[in-house]
């Protein structure tokens, strides 16, 4: 197993410095990590220097609340995609999920996989932290039929991040064709064996480095 090729190299804090973005890319080269995940600001400097590499480059839509309109969605998402962006990780509209809008929800992330339709995949942020796990079962549910290709945690800007338990009903809930993200407080090599013992297919994490080191002084892999 490939852990660096599970792991999205996040660095998504308000205060991020294009030296700090500049180091990220530098360690996703050496790791071999399967994206950067950066602001929408940083998708083209991140493109820039990614070129001819492996690796992709991620970023968020909506972020951190989701409760921006669907139209402001997908102009994010399509000028994302214009300066680089090969995945992108919306956030749903937590709000209308809890009030029961389902209707609403599918629709926002419809727009959202249609404008990156064919050039992004699309992963979805339920930020379980705020959900009842029936809420978490329809947020999963509405995002496959909603077409995208991953659903995703956590923002790690709310109250809390991944569980195993979170992400083995995720996966329950979307069977075996769609992806699923653990993001938000996977900070070691223990934590993303918990997290793909649960049913991750991705993992994101600040601390991609520090769980490489952990990998490479461990003897089980």
């Amino acid at each position: 197993m490939n852990i660096a090729r599970m792991i999205d190299h996040t660095l998504l804090r308000a205060d991020a410095t294009q030296a700090e973005i500049s180091k990220l890319v530098d360690e996703a080269k050496q790791y071999q990590f399967a994206s950067v995940c950066v602001n929408p600001t940083w998708v083209s400097y991140s493109a820039e220097h990614l070129a001819g590499t492996e690796v992709k480059v991620c970023t968020v839509i909506g972020f951190p609340l989701g409760a921006t309109t669907s139209e402001v969605k997908v102009f994010e998402t399509k000028n994302a995609i214009e300066h680089g962006a090969n995945e992108v990780d919306m956030v749903i509209n937590v709000g209308q999920l809890k009030a029961g809008n389902d209707d609403f929800v599918q629709q926002d992330i419809e727009a959202v996989v249609k404008a990156a339709s064919g050039k992004a995949l699309v992963k979805v942020i339920i930020e379980t932290c705020l959900l009842t796990d029936e809420e978490k079962v329809r947020a999963c549910e509405l995002s496959v039929k909603a077409g995208a290709d991953f659903v995703k945690t956590s923002t790690g800007f709310s109250t809390g991040g991944a569980t195993p338990e979170d992400v083995a009903l995720m996966r329950r809930t979307v069977g075996p064709e769609v992806g699923v993200k653990a993001s938000g407080g996977v900070r070691s090599l223990e934590d993303v064996n918990k997290m793909i013992e649960a049913g991750a297919s991705r993992i994101g994490a600040s601390s991609g480095v520090s769980i490489m080191n952990g990998l490479t002084s461990s003897s089980s892999y």
